[in-house]
């Protein structure tokens, strides 16, 4: 049998573990050598394909592919770029196309999101249309769990343990210095559409003292009028008020509250932070003295709180994109389907692309409280076993060791090309 290479590519915002799927990848794809040759990974994503700017993973040890799994960013490098609709301009995907015959690529792995699972699917139907056939299969990976289809996705876990971690720890800070400074922290996360990471900080809350007094979700309207009486009412009752809020909270209206007017490669609003409007209302209204953050990249990065859930489903779906490589199947992607709460039980399985891509999951109605600012208890069993368990790196002299891969090239068979 002729071996063929199989080429993979990370997209999007990267994420605590999603290095540990493009170890799980190369790792079962070395357990069945006799079918698949050298494992090539794109820089940056499709735009490394595009260019035919390529790495050789054959010189990686196995040692070193094991510290890669824990590793947080994106050891190939990943972009953000959206392919035009095939019937408008085939351009890119001829180019696509001729990268990967010129290298002997039969099989494509697309780690990413929504937009990533789109651009797997394109890609799917467009070496058909071309007469050279490619297994196209998209990888789950995003800290927003916002992907259709799967109970959860990987990097979710991780971002939401971490974020709950720092809810907590800060508004201890709070509460003991509530009486004579701070009244009200607020911790803008991410979340433009859906409130999963912000939802998941409620877990903490058992009584009504406990934080966060208030979570604001996008997937409720913002009101100027509840809010400022909820965070009064904290502060009478407890002394203080924490705040989660999703960056992309929005008006009555439907207007984003941080709405800076820019829009990113994908034609997204660009948010220009939410947590330092909700401060200056209170301010203004409520003359409260606040403190906010914005974890940002910290929340996708945090590696060293990784939830072991998370990185042990990370693993597992890049596991199974090659068995169903292996297996002759495309289009699809592998996702998490839950079999049971408490013991937490999951395993992997297969959906088609075309289901899952650019298609949003957004926080369910069940999962929010009444006054909508808080999570039902059905929610917090959903999350409560997401974030559990810890995956820590390895360590050396007190700073996480994580690796640092020295890949090859492969030689460039093509004219260049400006993507």
């Amino acid at each position: 049998m002729t071996q063929t290479n199989i080429l993979y590519a990370q997209s999007g915002g990267v994420t605590a573990v999603i290095n540990a799927t493009a170890a799980g990848v190369l790792a079962a794809a070395r357990e069945h050598s006799d079918e698949f040759g050298t494992v090539l990974a794109a820089h940056n994503g499709i735009l490394g394909v595009l260019r035919e700017d390529l790495y050789d993973t054959a010189s990686l040890t196995d040692a070193e592919i094991e510290r890669l799994s824990r590793t947080p960013g994106g050891a190939f490098g990943s972009c953000r770029f959206k392919l035009k609709d095939i019937d408008e301009d085939e351009t890119h995907y001829r180019r696509l196309i001729d990268v990967m015959a010129a290298h002997n690529i039969r099989v494509f792995f697309y780690n990413g999101g929504g937009d990533s699972a789109d651009t797997a699917h394109k890609v799917s139907q467009i070496g058909d249309r071309l007469g050279y056939r490619v297994q196209c299969i998209g990888i789950p990976k995003t800290i927003d769990n916002d992907l259709a289809l799967t109970d959860t996705c990987p990097g979710f876990g991780s971002a939401a343990k971490f974020v709950t971690v720092a809810t907590l720890e800060a508004s201890l800070d709070v509460i003991a210095m509530a009486d004579t400074s701070t009244k009200v922290f607020i911790l803008e996360v991410m979340g433009r559409h859906a409130g999963w990471i912000a939802a998941a900080t409620g877990v903490i809350r058992n009584t009504q003292a406990d934080p966060p007094h208030i979570i604001l979700l996008p997937e409720r309207a913002f009101s100027r009028e509840s809010f400022l009486a909820a965070v009064k009412q904290s502060v009478a009752d407890h002394g203080f008020c924490t705040v989660v809020a999703s960056e992309g909270v929005c008006d009555e209206h439907g207007r984003f509250l941080s709405d800076t007017g820019r829009r990113d490669a994908f034609g997204h609003a660009q948010l220009g932070g939410v947590a330092p409007v909700i401060a200056d209302l209170i301010n203004q209204e409520l003359n409260l003295k606040c403190h906010w953050a914005v974890p940002d990249y910290l929340q996708r990065s945090a590696r060293h709180l990784a939830s072991a859930v998370d990185f042990e489903q990370a693993l597992a779906v890049g596991r199974a994109a090659v068995e169903m490589a292996h297996a002759g199947e495309n289009a699809v992607m592998p996702v998490i389907e839950r079999l049971a709460d408490a013991p937490y039980r999951w395993r992997t399985t297969s959906v088609p692309l075309a289901e899952v891509a650019n298609r949003e999951r957004t926080l369910p109605d069940e999962f929010i409280a009444s006054d909508g600012f808080g999570i039902t208890a059905l929610a917090k069993r959903y999350f409560q076993p997401l974030l559990a368990g810890e995956s820590y790196p390895p360590y050396r002299e007190g700073i996480p060791d994580y690796a640092r891969l020295e890949m090859a090239n492969v030689e460039k068979r093509l004219p260049s090309y400006d993507a």
